[in-house]
């Protein structure tokens, strides 16, 4: 079963978190403080773990700032955001920070757990979906069972909302892809939700291509319909 680590202050509520995800058969660690929590997530030599539940309100390290120093660590398990902060601007924030979901609070634990299976089940299908587990766009190669891309001799990670946006396009290549679309399948949103997260994630998906933003090669907008891969 898969390992989780939780990160929230609040005794009450991550004990609650821990009783019920340990009941589900998971392997829990809690931690209360956001530092000690982004040391235990980028130190070399420890047990991996398979999701982090992490709280946004902190002592030591918010949560945005230990979501962007796991990134930029190289650690891109799934993050699973908890905040009191839930406009649509807080999400997105999160979103970008390194998130792959976000829970406001209050929540209910059914909901929390439904997110967590409903994390894990994205995970695996990222990994072992209908599409081939490599793919080569123009000079890259994406390996989504490493949620890698190799590119001029770099080696890319990608979290795993940018690996299964790729993949959704992946599998659609060729197609134009809507942004509802995108919402729906990738962000569990709703197709109608006003927000620039999928097109900031299409300016990054294009960086790590190197496509030209301008006159993009492959990953195309298509202006009122959503965008297109070409292979």
């Amino acid at each position: 079963m898969a390992s989780v680590l939780i990160v929230e202050d609040e005794v009450n509520l991550a004990k609650g978190i821990q009783f019920n995800l340990e009941l589900e058969g998971y392997q829990v660690e809690v931690i209360g403080d956001g530092a000690e929590a982004l040391a235990r997530l980028t130190a070399p030599g420890r047990a991996a773990l398979d999701l982090v539940i992490l709280d946004i309100m902190l002592p030591g390290m918010d949560g945005l700032a230990v979501a962007d120093g796991m990134r930029k660590a190289g650690n891109f398990m799934p993050i699973l955001m908890l905040t009191a902060r839930g406009l649509p601007d807080d999400v997105v924030h999160g979103l970008e920070a390194g998130a792959d979901d976000y829970l406001p609070k209050p929540f209910d634990l059914a909901v929390l757990l439904a997110r967590v299976k409903g994390l894990l089940r994205r995970r695996d299908w990222t990994r072992a979906g209908d599409a081939p587990a490599t793919a080569r766009i123009g000079e890259a190669e994406v390996d989504f069972g490493t949620f890698q891309i190799r590119i001029a001799g770099e080696v890319l990670p990608l979290t795993l909302l940018e690996a299964t946006l790729l993949r959704l396009l992946v599998q659609n290549a060729g197609k134009v892809v809507s942004k509802g679309e995108i919402l729906e399948k990738v962000w569990n949103m709703s197709p109608d939700t006003e927000t620039r997260a999928v097109d900031n994630f299409i300016v990054r998906l294009r960086r790590y291509l190197h496509d030209n933003s301008r006159f993009p090669k492959h990953l195309q907008t298509v202006r009122g319909a959503g965008y297109r891969l070409i292979l």
